[in-house]
């Protein structure tokens, strides 16, 4: 039995993959910012943490929550939108929400957590990111605040890497899913997006440190 650490798993895709972990028999330490999202992972059989990734008082206690915890598998898959394009400039506080949850949410968490996987024989940590974070190829300005943020958090993940060579780290894209985020017209539902992406992180190799792949394990180009 593997312990699997989910961040960000009270809806969605973080909540499927606390449903397809533990209907595996696996043990998943899930986390969720309010009683709603708790009590839903504690039904599935997780064990609960409250963290609002958001929020750096509420991250800075994720240490000692996890404190004696052998890691095999953490996700890191809490992430925020934010629609407008180019023509309009983002708020400080749309900007604030959405790289404070993408962005230095998971640089905070690293430290804390990176070095619980690290000792592990097959550590991996991995963390939700997009194709919209894609430098080569844009299609359009649309989400632009998202889109930087999710080109940094690839920077976060391929710079992070170095300390922790032991480890295995990937950013990897979820594909266009049926949740809240994607909308109903999106070509994957979380179960097809999920059951793929734990195959592709079951299949990762050290040659695959700090690599940017999509949903099935194909590796993105950056530039």
């Amino acid at each position: 039995m593997s312990t699997i650490l989910i961040i960000g798993a009270s809806r969605g895709i973080g909540l499927e993959f606390v449903r397809q972990y533990r209907e595996a028999g696996e043990r998943v330490i899930a986390t969720a910012r309010d009683d709603e999202g708790l009590a839903r992972l504690k039904t599935l059989g997780a064990i609960p943490l409250r963290i609002d990734v958001a929020d750096p008082g509420s991250l800075s206690g994720l240490a000692w929550q996890l404190d004696g915890e052998k890691i095999d598998l953490a996700l890191y898959v809490a992430g925020v939108y934010a629609t407008a394009d180019a023509r309009t400039p983002p708020t400080q506080e749309d900007f604030d929400r959405v790289m404070h949850t993408n962005v230095l949410g998971a640089m905070q968490v690293i430290p804390q957590v990176a070095p619980l996987v690290e000792p592990q024989p097959r550590g991996r940590f991995a963390f939700i990111t997009s194709a919209m974070g894609r430098i080569d190829g844009v299609e359009s300005s649309y989400a632009w605040a998202y889109r930087v943020s999710k080109a940094a958090l690839n920077m976060v993940v391929a710079t992070a890497q170095h300390d922790y060579p032991q480890a295995v780290m990937v950013a990897i894209s979820p594909g266009w899913v049926q949740t809240d985020m994607g909308g109903a017209d999106a070509t994957l539902t979380p179960e097809t997006s999920v059951t793929a992406m734990r195959a592709a992180l079951e299949a990762l190799t050290p040659q695959q440190r700090g690599a940017f792949l999509d949903y099935d394990g194909t590796p993105f180009k950056t530039w």
